[in-house]
């Protein structure tokens, strides 16, 4: 099969088209045959070497498929051999076939393409742990999202509006700001002009929001503490701002917060078949009733993988950038 390497860690054009054996099936996997793949951050990490591969998992990127089930043990999956799903995967994506856990499978939702499909395993599998599980959002709860038009951005907006949550956003320009509030989010603050933590203050009435989805970290913590509501939760999902920053660690007392954060690609099976059930239950259907899109920014091709990680350290996408694999 054709399938993109890592060739040395380094800049977009270390992505090489390879020949690659087919992967060999472990128990409880099924073999996919690609048709599309989803570009993620932590594929970037991993080609630059800051992002090590798991014991056992492939080397090669991609983290989330799309396209046909043509072998492998289906047991009582409810799935067959030509269906068409879309599967969170620890690594081998960016290739014509890829092996993935039946239990981290999820049928391509109705009205969707494989192209979209590929766009929603890795974040919304990531959004819905991190916001819903760890960040424990429910109720009449606010959500506060950084990097509200990056792809874990557009899929909290929408989830979190979808289950009738108030969502604050915060985006690098007023184009992407605007995109933020056309996909539900109640208030887009474009952090270059304006102190979200102030923003965010005067909207609540000084009472701050309940969960903050935090992918930058670093200098972030300390100001997002000041907007947080008592008893409220910071999850960290990413270090784009650093790995170090102060806090007030008096207010972490006083008002009962938690700070808080996690990787999933390194998580077991099982622990991801439980967000994967969850997602098919509570999220699919808002999918399927159209009042969750995908926000797919451009689609390349396999060859191409260089140009779209090269458009992803842009920063010039909104939503999601996909590798179109096969028909």
């Amino acid at each position: 099969m054709k399938a993109i390497e890592i060739t040395r860690y380094g800049a977009p054009d270390v992505l090489q088209l390879r020949e690659r054996p087919v992967p060999q099936l472990k128990s409880g996997e099924v073999l996919i045959k690609v048709h599309a793949a989803g570009i993620n951050r932590p594929d970037v990490l991993q080609r630059l070497g800051h992002y090590p591969v798991p014991p056992g998992a492939s080397d090669l990127p991609g983290l989330e498929v799309a396209g046909e089930i043509v072998d492998g043990e289906l047991g009582s999956s409810g799935f067959a051999k030509g269906d068409m799903v879309c599967a969170l995967v620890q690594g081998g994506g960016y290739a014509e076939y890829c092996a993935a856990p039946i239990a981290q499978c999820l049928p391509i939702p109705k009205g969707l393409d494989a192209v979209q499909a590929a766009s929603l395993p890795e974040t919304f599998f990531t959004v819905w742990s991190n916001v819903f599980d760890r960040g424990r959002l429910s109720g009449a709860e606010t959500l506060l999202v950084q990097g509200g038009a990056s792809g874990i951005g557009v899929t909290a907006i929408q989830i979190a509006k979808a289950l009738g949550h108030r969502v604050f956003v915060t985006a690098g320009t007023d184009d992407k700001c605007q995109a933020c509030t056309e996909l539900g989010a109640d208030h887009a603050i474009n952090y270059k002009t304006e102190d979200f933590a102030e923003v965010v203050k005067r909207e609540t009435g000084g009472k701050g929001v309940d969960v903050i989805l935090d992918m930058v970290a670093g200098s972030y913590v300390g100001r997002e503490i000041s907007c947080l509501a008592d008893d409220g939760r910071i999850v960290i999902i990413a270090l784009l701002g650093g790995v170090k920053g102060e806090v007030d660690y008096a207010q972490i007392l006083r008002r009962r917060l938690t700070i808080t954060g996690s990787t999933l690609r390194p998580r077991p099976i099982e622990f991801k078949a439980n967000i994967a059930r969850a997602l098919r239950e509570r999220v699919w259907p808002h999918i399927e009733q159209g009042r969750i899109r995908p926000v797919v920014h451009a689609v390349l091709p396999l060859d191409q993988a260089g140009q779209a990680h090269a458009l992803m350290e842009s920063g010039a996408h909104i939503g999601k950038i996909v590798l179109s694999v096969a028909a």
